[in-house]
């Protein structure tokens, strides 16, 4: 991989558009929709952090995720979503993401783009529960299926080794 696109080349104008459209339908809550912008082949993941001396040579805990899931699993929670089992999400969180630092590469085929973004959720819950913010940087691949950049791979790095959120109902 070389270094990122220009701000102006087309395929960083459509993956940032990409992302943009995709906070906006997960700030909606329109999860439905979402699960289109995604490949068949989808895996979605956020790898467990853990505080390493420097030189260490990681900073995740191998073979320890938040979550780790594809298609199915995913649609399986937005699924959950419309039971009157999905207490975590009732009544709804209050949410907003915002995404900064895109810079996207090139891969070898066309096909395909590597996008680098830093993101902020703010999350609130009901009407006595405390706010919450999640800071992580995302690196998506994106494929070009039929003239369309779905979302391929997600790995979420959340720059906090405790998170401090009630719990991980929501997608990053």
């Amino acid at each position: 991989m070389t270094g990122p696109l220009p701000f102006n080349d087309e395929r960083h104008l459509q993956a940032h558009q990409f992302l943009v459209d995709e906070a906006y339908l997960l700030d909606a809550q329109q999860y439905e929709t979402w699960l289109d912008t995604l490949t068949d082949d989808i895996r979605y993941e956020m790898p467990v952090r853990v505080t390493t001396a420097l030189g260490a040579g990681f900073d995740t805990s191998p073979g320890m995720a938040h979550f780790d899931e594809n298609k199915y699993s995913l649609s399986r929670r937005v699924a959950r979503f419309r039971t009157e089992h999905a207490w975590t999400e009732d009544p709804p969180s209050r949410l907003r993401h915002y995404i900064t630092n895109v810079r996207t590469f090139a891969c070898e085929d066309d096909a395909h783009v590597v996008v680098e973004s830093a993101e902020l959720l703010f999350r609130s819950r009901g009407d006595v529960n405390e706010s919450a913010l999640v800071s992580c940087g995302r690196r998506d691949v994106l494929r070009n299926d039929g003239g369309q950049w779905k979302l391929a791979r997600r790995t979420i790095t959340v720059d906090e080794s405790v998170l401090r959120m009630q719990n991980l109902a929501v997608f990053l």
